[in-house]
């Protein structure tokens, strides 16, 4: 299999080198290039395409805010992932709705940083499910509520799903792993995968974060219900 091509944008020297030792160390991962800032990270993003961005949230010239809208935007292929100091940022609500897959803290360990970015490229949630229910519940309380334009028009989406895949999307929503979905639901985890897959078909997501925060949008769930 080819491996998993990967930029690395931070402006922090140290940072980038020992990031990109430790991925450069793993067999199936290859970094493609480092950057600096955000312009220079989109520039990486155009030339190599990579499978994975790793993206620090502050940096000079064009923050990883801004260049997350335009690589999401402008490459769907590649995957974001923000990397910030804080535990939960308020930069980083803003980043998954700009498209990125997930977020990683900079003193995250070796194997979860490996981990991570074979999840993310594999299409798989980056935030462990513990993660997911606390990122999930700071988002919403953060986040107005009521009927408004934005949580109507995709709430239309989910007359497209099945009665099994809308469960699977509060499931979802829940911060679920696909094997405690699959014991829910009493079926096999690869049936799980299927409805997942076909959730993200359905609305348009980029992967299963994104299915969380449509969830909620939605109406699909309410904060607090589980």
């Amino acid at each position: 299999m080819d491996p998993i091509r990967v930029v690395v944008a931070d402006d922090q020297e140290l940072v980038r080198a020992g990031f990109g030792m430790i991925l450069e160390a793993q067999p199936d991962i290859e970094v493609v290039a480092e950057a600096v800032d955000g312009a220079q990270a989109i520039e990486a993003v155009r030339e190599h395409r990579p499978d994975v961005l790793l993206l620090d949230v502050r940096m000079p010239v064009m923050d990883g805010l801004e260049a997350a809208r335009r690589v999401c935007a402008e490459f769907p292929g590649t995957k974001v992932i923000m990397l910030t100091t804080f535990d939960i940022d308020d930069y980083v609500y803003d980043a998954l709705y700009a498209g990125a897959s997930g977020f990683l803290l900079k003193d995250v360990r070796r194997d979860d940083l490996v981990h991570g970015v074979r999840m993310v490229a594999s299409g798989e949630a980056l935030l462990a499910p513990s993660v997911t229910r606390r990122l999930i519940a700071e988002f919403t309380a953060r986040r107005p509520a009521g009927p408004t334009a934005a949580v109507r028009a995709p709430s239309r989406l989910l007359d497209q799903l099945t009665g099994r895949e809308r469960e699977t999307l509060r499931l979802l929503a829940r911060g679920l792993s696909n094997a405690e979905i699959a014991t829910e639901l009493v079926v096999s985890e690869h049936t799980v995968k299927t409805h997942v897959s076909n959730v993200l078909s359905k609305l348009q997501l980029r992967d299963r974060v994104h299915a969380v925060v449509f969830a909620y949008e939605a109406g699909a769930v309410v904060a607090g219900e589980a």
